[in-house]
Parts: structure tokens; sequence; C-alpha cells
């Protein structure tokens, strides 16, 4: 775990239920992170397990092959998954949510952006056998701007607020796949059989900037009107592009090794 919010400056707003956090990565934090998300950016592409079986029958040369060839190659995308590794991080580190499956694993191309929501997160009540989902839109932009934040609102409100039906099905299959069958099983339940209602919903904007994002996210925030739990969380880190470049070319570094 990255434990952001320990290496950040928090400013905190409520309303009605709903919670704005602004974090500002402490500049002395700021090697510790790269270092951190070198070590973890490779589970994300790759299952460890997959990488240590072509490492004990192919060798090193071509279990780093296997990882290289999942890096993505362009700038934005690049981006892009940082926000999404941010996010699945801060959320299974300071949420209730888990994050089962790390669907860049089943990208299609690595230059190429996924569909669908960026990240789900998974609640299970085991007392009462129910379960819950944290929505989850991740921007990463150097600048946050309102079409930023308007894109991110249209997404979070597609399909009534609700998990999209193409992400869950696509969640499912690979909790089958991994062996994962009851907590597959409880999500096609919840979604085919029972349908999933609002109050087993939580919304994430979760922006990685180097700009402020206070008074945009703020703003946005509390345009909110409808009747899904909000959470929205702004990762200002001044170093925006360092930290980009900086851990993908850790990660090459380290495979060249």
């Amino acid at each position: 775990m990255l434990g952001i919010q320990e290496k950040s400056a928090i400013t905190e707003h409520h309303n009605d239920g709903n919670v704005l956090k602004v974090l500002e990565l402490k500049p002395d934090e700021f090697e510790n992170l790269v270092g951190e998300l070198i070590n973890i950016i490779p589970d994300y592409y790759v299952d460890p397990l997959s990488i240590a079986d072509t490492l004990e029958r192919l060798g090193k040369k071509v279990a780093a092959e296997k990882l290289r060839i999942k890096i993505p190659e362009v700038k934005n995308i690049r981006s892009g998954d940082i926000g999404e590794v941010l996010a699945s991080d801060y959320i299974e580190e300071s949420t209730g949510y888990s994050v089962p499956i790390r669907k860049l694993r089943w990208r299609d191309h690595r230059n190429m952006a996924m569909r669908g929501d960026d990240v789900i997160g998974i609640f299970l009540n085991q007392e009462k056998n129910t379960i819950s989902f944290l929505k989850t839109e991740a921007k990463a932009n150097k600048s946050l701007s309102r079409k930023v934040l308007r894109d991110a609102r249209g997404e979070l409100d597609l399909d009534g607020g609700l998990p999209s039906p193409h992400a869950l099905a696509f969640i499912t299959q690979r909790l089958l796949e991994t062996g994962q069958i009851e907590l597959a099983n409880l999500i096609e339940k919840a979604q085919l059989a029972d349908g999933i209602k609002t109050n087993q919903v939580e919304h994430l904007l979760f922006t990685f900037t180097a700009s402020d994002p206070g008074s945009l996210q703020k703003e946005a925030f509390e345009e909110y009107e409808g009747d899904i739990v909000q959470n929205s969380i702004g990762l200002k880190i001044k170093e925006h592009q360092e930290l980009i470049s900086s851990v993908f070319q850790g990660v090459i570094d380290g495979l060249n090794d």
C-alpha cells in the first residue's frame, strides 16, 4: 500500500454525508511514492504468479519481456494508468471497499484505453450477506478543469449512477476465471436477480493533478443533487509529469537489469 493519506496534507469538506478530501503530497514524500509505485505497478499489468511461472520455465529475460509488452508507451495512457492505480490503492487502503480485479491485465492493447467504469470497489457485509459497490472515475490531468470534472460527472451518472452492466459482467467473468467463485456469484445475483439499488452504491471521483484541485472540485462536489453518496478525492502532486515519467522509467530500468 502506498499510504497516500499519510504522505499528504489533507483538507476535508463534508456536505450531507458526502465527503471531499484534497490531498497534497508532502515534498519530502515524492521519492518514496515514486519508489513504491515502481514496485506495485507491474502487478497491475501481469499477475505475479504468471510472472513467477514464466520465470521458472523460461528464465528472467522472457519473464521481463512478458511484462515489457504490457507497459504502455503513450503518455496519456501512462497518465491514466497511474491515476487508476492511485485510485485503486486509495480505495483499498482508505475505504472499506476492495478492488478484486486488476483490469489493466486484460487490456486489448497496451496503448489503448479500456472502456467502461475505471474502477469498481466492492464491499461484502458478511453478517447481512449483502454487497455494495463503489463506482469510481479516475482523472489524471496536469491541470484540472471544469470540462474534466463535467466529463467525470457524466461517466458516474451513466446507467442511473449504478455500475455499468458491462463492467460488472467483466468483473464477474474475471473472478470466475481466477477461482473467486463465491464473490462472482454474489455480484451476478445482485446484478441479474435482485437488481442493484442506489443505496447499494457510492461514487468516487478521484483526480490526480499538478494544479490545486480544491476550488474546482469543491464546486463540482457541491453541485451534485442526486441521492448516491459521493466521495471526491483530489490528489495534488506538483511534479505530476515527473512522477509519471520516473515511475515508468524505473519499471523499464528494472526490466533491463
